[in-house]
């Protein structure tokens, strides 16, 4: 059974060639990027991946449109800030022979600020990446956070991804800030309108949820920075939400 291994990008220069050469067990790596502004493109082809490109609408048309641009029946989807292995890829060759399962979620380890977490939410940080690809789809209602719709039984690999996550603060508050966008503008398109206890409960129990029921507290200072952080974003989500409604009248 074949298997295509695709990396999504944008302007990822700095980390799409260690990308691909942690994925060289793969039959195909095709670099599936947003046109690049970088040398995302050049740094790619020069690894030997394929490179396609396509127009970046959500990351939910785009996880479908790579889909729809491959043939393999089997799709391993990695971001460029992620690391796989040999070790990997020889349990994913064992996993896909078995024709009960047709899709797996994926267990990552997380480096956030340089530091391996282990709870606060980041670990085993399971994601649906490695699907059969006739039996997939993306739930086009969801412009991030995408929700995968699998048509089959999905089993559990063992061997994780390695992520790097967020390198510093700087690079964690402008994901955070493009994620917080996206949810906002998603929950408004779901119709849901804020209350004003949102503002306070939903970051609270963020917060609780993270310290507290995911053990952040284990992770010391950095698990307690990290609540803070994400509890944070909650609320912003929640503003954002409301400055939706007010721009639509």
């Amino acid at each position: 059974m074949k298997l295509v291994a695709i990396i999504l990008t944008y302007n990822e220069a700095s980390n799409v060639k260690d990308c691909v050469e942690s994925l060289r067990w793969a039959d195909r790596i095709v670099v599936f990027d947003s046109f690049s502004a970088d040398e995302t493109v050049r740094i790619a082809t020069e690894a030997d991946a394929e490179v396609i490109q396509h127009p970046f609408t959500n990351y939910t048309s785009q996880r479908n449109a790579a889909l729809e641009a491959v043939g393999e029946e089997w799709v391993f989807f990695v971001d460029a800030d992620e690391r796989s292995s040999v070790e990997q890829g020889d349990e994913i060759r064992r996993r896909i022979a078995d024709p009960g399962f047709d899709g797996y979620w994926v267990p990552r380890h997380n480096y956030i600020f340089g530091r391996l977490t282990r709870h606060t939410g980041w670990f085993p940080d399971y994601q649906l990446r490695l699907l059969r690809r006739a039996r997939v789809r993306y739930d086009t209602t969801r412009d991030v956070h995408e929700l995968v719709i699998l048509d089959g039984k999905a089993g559990y690999l063992d061997t994780p991804l390695v992520h790097f996550n967020y390198r510093d603060l700087p690079q964690f508050i402008r994901k955070q800030e493009k994620y917080t966008d996206f949810a906002a503008r998603d929950l408004f398109k779901r119709g849901v309108r804020v209350k004003p206890q949102n503002y306070l409960l939903q970051p609270f129990r963020q917060f609780l949820w993270r310290f507290v029921t995911l053990q952040g507290y284990r992770d010391g200072l950095h698990g307690l920075w990290l609540s803070l952080l994400m509890a944070w974003y909650e609320f912003q989500m929640y503003v954002r939400l409301n400055r939706e409604w007010h721009r639509a009248g």
